[in-house]
């Protein structure tokens, strides 16, 4: 069993790269797709808006991890109470945190229970037909016995207990059929009834699980293989894979996103990398996310466009605070929206984001502890510009 070595250096990294000016690439940069105003004149694609949540007096988000889409365009929001800075402690609200089509506060619940292990370190959260909400945690560096998120917590959409996976520090690695290490992003197959779970800090792999009751159901890694490192030093030397470019195995599979023809695309953070799959691990494609730049974490999270054929795909670079825009099919680098900084349409620590029926794209940001969301402009006939 091993420990994801690169991933525990994410926040090193991170301060790095903060204080570096805009990314440099040894290529040519791509096209900067420009954010500003959707009013008519302007050549903008997107609107940026980092005011949209409406908290109430006395409530208070810390370090933002995850927002996904519900039902309704209910935005459902992950953060860490613990990092709450700047205000009265007692303001920061429980970690799962539900606002309206319109923004506004509904409901905020979850945190540690007598039912259930509660994340030492909140990560992501997936939102199932049926309301259920799978949450999972980041804290893997189990140095202690009883620590280490190695497990998904499901509750109900009133924060009523449905089921725990996996118990806290029991992993057993990669092979393991009934534990998780710290898994990352999650994605719920409502259709198929499947959960599909970026297991990433600490493993290597994409585990797929039955939505019902949580058992095992099938896993892969990089390039679909099933032989995964058996050591830090195994994985530090992996060598390339012969079925394409780059090391053999994930190092830090972090995203997870299935588009609506079945195709199952996947972010390895630390060997900056997307790979296409089929809902069977069959390996189909890869593309690079920013390599030669200067943090070497970044394709996180994914989403995609909301027209029918899901045109186009929108990735989160983690440490280089972009937003990067692909051709979902050819896996082509359109362009890129943002650089670092606090501006609306700047980014610190783009981390997991999602898509409403409207097109709009929301942006969890960690270090920026904020909610940002991208509204696409249209042209004079109601299309949207970019698909």
């Amino acid at each position: 069993m091993i420990k994801n070595l690169t991933a525990y250096t994410a926040n090193v990294v991170f301060a790095l790269t903060f204080f570096l000016s805009s990314p440099l690439a040894t290529a040519a940069e791509p096209k900067q797709l420009p954010v500003g105003s959707c009013s008519a004149g302007q050549d903008s694609v997107f609107e940026a808006d980092t005011q949209w949540l409406k908290l109430q007096p006395g409530q208070a988000l810390g370090d933002v991890t995850a927002v996904v889409v519900g039902k309704a365009n209910h935005l459902w929001v992950l953060h860490r109470p613990a990092s709450v800075e700047g205000v009265d402690p007692s303001w920061a609200l429980p970690p799962v945190v539900e606002f309206d089509d319109k923004g506004f506060f509904v409901q905020a619940f979850g945190g540690p229970s007598n039912q259930y292990e509660w994340p030492e370190r909140e990560h992501s959260l997936a939102v199932a037909d049926n309301g259920n909400l799978w949450i999972s945690g980041s804290a893997y560096l189990d140095l202690e016995p009883g620590h280490g998120d190695d497990m998904l917590i499901v509750l109900d959409n009133e924060g009523g207990f449905v089921q725990q996976i996996g118990q806290r520090g029991a992993s057993q690695g990669n092979l393991d059929r009934e534990n998780l290490d710290a898994p990352a992003d999650i994605y719920v197959d409502d259709t198929a009834e499947e959960v599909y779970i970026a297991d990433g800090y600490g493993n290597q792999r994409l585990v797929v699980l039955n939505e019902a009751n949580g058992s095992f159901l099938r896993m892969w890694g990089a390039f679909g293989s099933d032989n995964f490192p058996q050591s830090a030093a195994e994985l530090e030397n992996m060598p390339d894979s012969d079925l394409g470019e780059g090391p053999a195995s994930f190092n830090g599979v972090h995203g997870v996103e299935v588009a609506n023809d079945g195709k199952v695309y996947v972010s390895d953070r630390g060997n900056q990398r997307i790979q296409v799959f089929t809902s069977q691990g069959e390996y189909l494609a890869q593309t690079f996310v920013n390599p030669d730049y200067p943090s070497p974490l970044t394709a996180a999270g994914i989403t995609f466009s909301n027209d029918e054929a899901q045109q186009y795909m929108f990735i989160t670079d983690w440490g280089n605070n972009t937003l990067e825009v692909f051709d979902r099919l050819t896996l082509e680098h359109i362009g890129r929206i943002g650089q670092a900084g606090t501006k609306p349409g700047e980014f610190l620590g783009p981390h997991l984001i999602d898509t409403d029926s409207n097109g709009v794209i929301y942006i969890s940001e960690v270090q920026g502890a904020r909610m940002q969301r991208l509204i696409p402009c249209q042209t004079e006939n109601g299309s949207v510009i970019l698909w």
